[in-house]
């Protein structure tokens, strides 16, 4: 029968060994991190989106993971001044991704049409969410819509607002937006509030399938936000009913109507009806062309 200092010896060897080892492993490790962290890999010589000093010419300084996600852009009341590019700059994959040739079944894109294929203000091929609204031929020239029109930046921590006493107010989930802004441009088309008999599919030949054939007369300051081009939509409606109905109530699964500010225009009565008396006058100050100079309800009618 075996010693317990047979037994003992040679664990504790073991031990010892173990200690050894760790050390030279940790020596080594720090080591290596002294050399890459005067040598950085390349995969970290990007910026956040904003200005930054390069450390050489076409070269960017390393800027870390953690450095970035907490980069005051990703805030208010900096995000609300990002622009497109200081976004891009990071996040460009959302416009550089395409829409795949073929799906794993091998169905092929240029043999099927997309819902927005079908809509008669879209050509060109199927494309991805985020490039259908920033640079496809139909956003360039019926939009301009920002990164920031839609992400108001979120809280890295909690991620949402309300989780802690000092998070920032009206912030939502990392990579959720806000349902409403959706709803401004993908609405139901609300024919109860138009006095409309039904549907505007139902009943769009009995208007000669025009919707500015009314709208020319009342609701004429419309389109006035800074996300969209007011004058290039107007001249698409001017074509075709098919090019508004395309964004108010075009698609089957519109089921919830926006609703759109009041704003005044040139003989508007001063009675406001019912299903108005609750509707704001105005759009919302991030969204108006000129926001410290915007018409409302009670003010006199004046132009667009």
């Amino acid at each position: 029968m075996r010693s317990q200092h047979g037994i003992y010896l040679p664990l504790a060897a073991a031990f010892l060994l173990g200690l050894t080892g760790t050390f030279l492993m940790s020596m080594s490790a720090a080591h290596g991190t002294s050399e890459s962290s005067s040598h950085p890999p390349e995969m970290t010589h990007w910026h956040p989106p904003g200005p930054h000093v390069m450390s050489t010419p076409g070269r960017l300084a390393p800027f870390p993971y953690q450095a970035a996600r907490w980069h005051p852009i990703h805030f208010q009341p900096a995000i609300s001044q990002a622009t497109n590019a200081q976004c891009l700059s990071c996040h460009h994959e959302v416009i550089a991704r395409r829409v795949r040739p073929a799906t794993p079944a091998g169905v092929r894109a240029e043999d099927t049409l997309a819902w927005y294929q079908t809509l008669e203000v879209y050509e060109g091929e199927q494309e991805t969410f985020h490039r259908r609204h920033l640079v496809t031929p139909m956003a360039t020239e019926l939009m301009n819509l920002q990164c920031t029109t839609c992400h108001q930046g979120n809280d890295p921590r909690e991620e949402a607002s309300g989780s802690a006493a000092d998070t920032q107010e009206g912030l939502v989930l990392r990579k959720q937006v806000d349902p409403n802004i959706c709803l401004m441009c993908h609405g139901k088309f609300n024919h109860e509030v138009m006095n409309l008999p039904g549907p505007w599919h139902e009943h769009a030949e009995m208007f000669g399938n025009s919707c500015t054939g009314c709208h020319a007369a009342f609701r004429t300051h419309r389109h006035q936000v800074n996300f969209l081009s007011a004058e290039a939509i107007e001249a698409a409606g001017e074509r075709s009913g098919d090019a508004c109905y395309g964004c108010h109530g075009g698609r089957s699964w519109y089921r919830i109507a926006y609703p759109y500010p009041r704003n005044a225009w040139p003989g508007m009565p001063e009675a406001i009806p019912a299903w108005a008396s609750d509707r704001p006058t105005e759009s919302k100050a991030r969204f108006r062309t000129d926001p410290e100079n915007t018409p409302s309800a009670g003010a006199t009618a004046g132009s667009q």
